[in-house]
């Protein structure tokens, strides 16, 4: 989608003019992953209008393969509206306009199936299957196990203010069940399907994939995973890595650069604590930027951070800019 950021805070209501820039779950972490040189292909549909150039030329413009993109002459690309405040807050307001868009007509018979299956990781969102029953029915299909089926990634991102009914949690729980690798939080895993307890209980409750993230928000991330090939029978010791202090500027977008992050690790064949800790980082370039996308680290400068021992990266404190340079004041542990 479109995204229009305010250029101050306030109610919608209030705010006189808003910077337009774009957002999406799986877009962002594409426009992450290709920002750090990995082949990325983006599949979508967005409407043949001025938004929809503009959605395709900037993601493009990330280095991101588009001509899997589908252009609909007859619905519009989808748009949103943000307050500036941090998304948990009490006065964070969003306004979505993308019932009816050109995405929300994604379906078996509109996507590009053979380009969604030829990569080596195949990312979804439950946003999208949020969007209409052939969203719904085109995840379904792609997360269909299968000797032809990429490596399944899902990140939960329940919403509920998208779902028409209530049906949405079963959907999420179903399709997270059949994926390889899932991102949830430990507050939407409450929110959508009651699970308490932190992040095993979360495990114990969903052990089918094969590598399961359970995001703790500013406390950190763990992640558990069963033995190569196999999927269930997972146990509960997992790994736990605490994230960096951050000075934050907005959250929104911070999930699905810690996904790209977790990813481009993932790609590299790196042990799930690494992948964990380019995950924070990845997120910390996110959170320290006022829009949903930020230019993740360089690769050696992830790499040198995710090595520091323990009690370098439990003193370490990112600030904005903070990707910018390879060692600034604000990226020094603190004593």
């Amino acid at each position: 989608m479109v995204t229009f950021l305010p250029t101050r805070p306030g109610r919608l209501a209030d705010v006189p003019s808003f910077d337009r820039a774009i957002g999406g779950a799986e877009s962002n972490v594409a426009c992450g992953l290709a920002a750090a040189g990995h082949a990325v292909r983006w599949v979508s549909r967005v409407g043949t209008d001025g938004f929809g150039d503009h959605l395709v030329e900037t993601i493009r413009g990330y280095g991101v393969e588009v001509a899997s993109v589908g252009r609909d002459p007859v619905r519009p690309t989808g748009v949103y509206f943000r307050t500036a405040g941090d998304r948990a807050g009490a006065d964070h307001e969003v306004a979505y306009y993308r019932a009816g868009s050109a995405a929300s007509a994604m379906s078996t018979a509109t996507v590009d199936r053979a380009a969604l299956r030829a990569g080596r990781i195949l990312h979804l969102s439950g946003i999208t299957a949020a969007l209409s029953p052939g969203c719904r029915e085109l995840l379904w299909e792609l997360t269909e196990p299968g000797p032809d089926r990429p490596l399944v990634s899902f990140d939960v991102n329940h919403r509920s203010r998208l779902w028409p009914t209530a049906e949405g949690p079963r959907v999420l729980l179903e399709l997270a069940r059949r994926a390889d690798l899932v991102f949830v939080g430990e507050d939407e895993a409450e929110e959508a399907w009651g699970m308490t307890g932190g992040a095993v209980a979360i495990r114990e409750a969903l052990p089918e994939p094969q590598v399961l993230v359970v995001k703790g928000g500013g406390t950190g991330a763990a992640a558990f995973a069963s033995g190569p090939g196999q999927r269930g029978g997972a146990d509960s010791r997992g790994v736990f890595v605490p994230a960096p202090t951050v000075d934050v500027a907005a959250a929104t977008g911070a999930g699905d650069a810690f996904a790209a992050g977790f990813l481009s690790a993932t790609l590299r064949g790196l042990p799930l604590p690494d992948r964990l800790r380019h995950g924070h980082l990845w997120a910390a370039a996110a959170l320290t930027v006022p829009g949903d996308l930020a230019a993740p680290p360089s690769r050696d400068h992830a790499d040198r951070l995710a090595a520091l021992d323990d009690r370098a990266w439990g003193t370490l404190r990112l600030g904005p800019g903070w990707t910018r340079t390879e060692a600034t004041p604000e990226e020094v542990p603190t004593p």
